[in-house]
């Protein structure tokens, strides 16, 4: 019922999209990176940043408060010439993580075809790309961001990308090293968070298979922009390091401390008049997860990867403002609403956790005092398969980007 739901609503973004005039108008959205290397300016800076305050509300016991400056970036795009860029994120998380979250070089060889090769974007679903705090709703990026598509997910590789324009398409295929499963010493995935664990950000990354990541959207009807995305491959472990061919006995070993990973995401966006509309679904299969989860068992117990994951959300605001001319802000109200479970299958003895299925129902207030700078504050409901009751969380912040 719950899927029949989703892509029923999804589906009705699309049809009230195809209903409006064209008008020869389009919806390419541009990440801070792609803006960059499209400018005529030799050296660009740009940045981002987030403070956030978080409160858990309970009528049964006091919580403390939490305030953190999130993360203040830094963006800095030069062109050596026309056709050949380099663009870099350079980023701050809670006032002392230090981490580049882009780094790449890119060279046009026409008007269609773009060569990139460096610390790259995966492009799975919206906020993977477009994760700047004045590009979406809500303090906190959607959960499902998270749990299935580890954002801000970031591999090394090397592929192309470009622009359709006849056909309004929009596209990237890359070749990358994938996350982690096995460090040598422990299992960096399990049933709660997925991937997440596993992200190597380009830090002395290595690399045991390549994996096959893209994305194509269309973005020819006025105000419309659809999404479909992909990555494909098998987890690293550094068990194949000299790994002598012969030895089958290691080799099985190492097998076993490798997941595949089949990954598809579908994501759409749609504003119209002040209103705002948005949807986004990840989907992922992991095979060989038995044998992954003997082997990364800790003290006896055994981990608890599933081998389907899946997670969605729906979002709706509009801008109560804009029928008010002389407004120069934006105030929009929105809901937003999370559906996960990351045991949406499991194999062999693992054991289906309720705690791994939930949803999230989000409510807030996106105020855009000017371009580039936003007040947010919003509630947050959440739900397990395992709880009775949702916790509620009340969340406060602003956004810059320049």
């Amino acid at each position: 019922m719950k899927k029949t739901l989703l892509f029923t609503f999804l589906i009705a973004f699309n049809i009230i999209g195809f209903a409006q005039d064209t008008a020869n108008e389009t919806s390419l959205y541009q990440n801070t990176a792609e803006k960059l290397t499209s400018s005529d300016l030799k050296l660009t800076i740009g940045g981002y940043g987030e403070v956030h305050y978080n409160q858990v509300l309970n009528s049964e016991t006091r919580n403390n408060g939490t305030l953190d400056v999130h993360r203040m970036v830094l963006f800095f795009g030069y062109n050596f010439s026309k056709n050949t860029q380099f663009v870099t994120e350079i980023e701050t998380e809670h006032a002392f993580e230090v981490w580049v979250e882009q780094l790449y070089l890119q060279h046009k060889l026409n008007d269609y075809v773009n060569l990139r090769a460096g610390l790259l974007l995966i492009p799975m679903g919206i906020v993977n790309e477009y994760h700047e705090p004045t590009t979406f709703n809500g303090v906190e990026r959607p959960l499902i961001d998270s749990k299935l598509a580890p954002t801000t997910w970031r591999e090394i590789g090397a592929g192309v990308s470009g622009n359709i324009l006849p056909a309004n398409l929009k596209y990237q295929v890359y070749v990358v090293n994938g996350p982690s499963g096995y460090n040598g010493t422990a299992g960096l995935f399990n049933g709660n968070n997925g991937l997440r664990g596993g992200r190597q950000k380009g830090a002395e990354s290595y690399i045991s298979s390549p994996n096959i990541t893209g994305k194509v959207e269309y973005y020819g009807i006025k105000g419309l922009n659809v999404g479909l995305s992909g990555y494909f491959g098998n987890s690293q472990s550094k068990l194949y390091d000299k790994l002598a061919n012969t030895n089958t006995a290691l080799k099985l070993k190492a097998d076993s401390s490798v997941v595949g990973i089949s990954m598809v995401g579908f994501d759409t966006r749609y504003n119209y008049k002040g209103l705002e509309l948005r949807g986004q679904l990840y989907y992922t299969a992991f095979s060989n997860t038995e044998q992954y989860n003997q082997f990364t068992q800790k003290a006896g117990v055994k981990n608890d990867l599933g081998s389907e994951m899946l997670g969605y959300y729906v979002e709706a605001g509009y801008n109560v403002l804009r029928p008010f001319e002389q407004a120069k802000m934006e105030l929009v109200p929105f809901v937003r609403y999370q559906n996960y479970n990351t045991h949406l299958a499991i194999s062999g003895t693992t054991a289906p956790n309720a705690k791994y299925e939930g949803s999230i129902v989000t409510t807030g207030l996106t105020l855009k005092l000017t371009k580039g700078a936003v007040v947010k504050a919003d509630l947050d409901f959440a739900k397990t398969a395992a709880d009775s009751k949702a916790i509620a969380t009340f969340n406060a912040g602003f956004g810059i980007m320049f």
